[in-house]
């Protein structure tokens, strides 16, 4: 376990300040909010496709959805405990540098509590999810499971497939080129990918449990424990939470662009 985590503290700040060199190199015109912003979503998007890959690999590879292990779960769990901690402070770095090109030269004249704290206010949902995945998710998943539902913590894994498509989307705003199709086909692949593997795969959950027990899908959750439910509800909730801001997102996108062509309802 040790070893897996000494290489996720290795890899994952690795490759951020690798592509940061890499590209200013590259593209020398581009701003440090710029570099920093893409560096960021690489390295995110190659940790969901890690993860993703892993969850793929662990859910195929159990017939037994209680007892049915593999290697894979703890592996990975403890290789992506150092993400968690070098995301959050690759997402300030971010905001950071955006805020400062933006013009907040006050308060981002350097680093210190007050862009910390703005920080915090403004990405504070996420900040917290992957602090409950690192305080919380990770000692259940290693110490307190006893071995039991390897399957499950694998389709929790899944989750992470509609990551890099969000990091495309914000690189390809990053770049100016949100008014593209490219933009748009990948903005309805966000949104199909993040409705499917992150809420109908608790659904999914529960209709694999109650098949292998023989339980109607919608009596599943009175056989489970209630920390069961509730931790799964505490997934659930800003999974929906995001959705709908995606979902606002691409419809005020649409109405844009509909006007953009001409062809909504003109004032005079």
């Amino acid at each position: 376990m040790l070893t897996s985590v000494v290489c996720g503290a290795v890899v994952f700040p690795g490759l951020f300040f690798g592509c940061r060199k890499l590209l200013r190199r590259t593209f020398s015109r581009w701003s440090e909010a710029d570099v920093v912003c893409v560096s960021e979503r690489l390295v995110s998007s190659l940790h969901a496709s890690l993860a993703t890959a892993a969850g793929v690999t662990v859910v195929t590879s159990c017939r037994d959805v209680m007892t049915d292990s593999h290697w894979l779960v703890n592996a990975f769990v403890s290789f992506g405990a150092p993400y968690m901690v070098y995301d959050i402070y690759a997402m300030y770095l971010s905001h950071y540098h955006t805020q400062k090109v933006r013009g907040h030269s006050g308060l981002y004249s350097g680093h210190s509590l007050q862009a910390v704290k703005a920080f915090l206010t403004k990405d504070w949902m996420l900040v917290l999810h992957h602090l409950v995945l690192l305080l919380v998710f990770l000692p259940i998943t290693l110490f307190l499971r006893r071995g039991l539902g390897d399957f499950f913590i694998g389709c929790l894994f899944t989750t992470e497939f509609s990551t890099p498509f969000v990091s495309i989307g914000r690189i390809l705003i990053q770049l100016g080129l949100d008014d593209t199709r490219l933009h748009r086909i990948n903005g309805v692949v966000v949104l199909l990918s993040f409705f499917t593997c992150r809420i109908l795969v608790f659904p999914f959950m529960y209709w694999m449990y109650g098949r292998q027990f023989g339980i109607p899908l919608h009596r599943v959750a009175f056989h489970l424990p209630l920390h069961c439910n509730v931790g799964n509800l505490a997934i659930l909730a800003p999974q929906v939470y995001w959705l709908i801001l995606l979902v606002r997102k691409a419809y005020r996108l649409y109405l844009r662009q509909k006007r953009g062509r001409g062809d909504g309802p003109k004032t005079h």
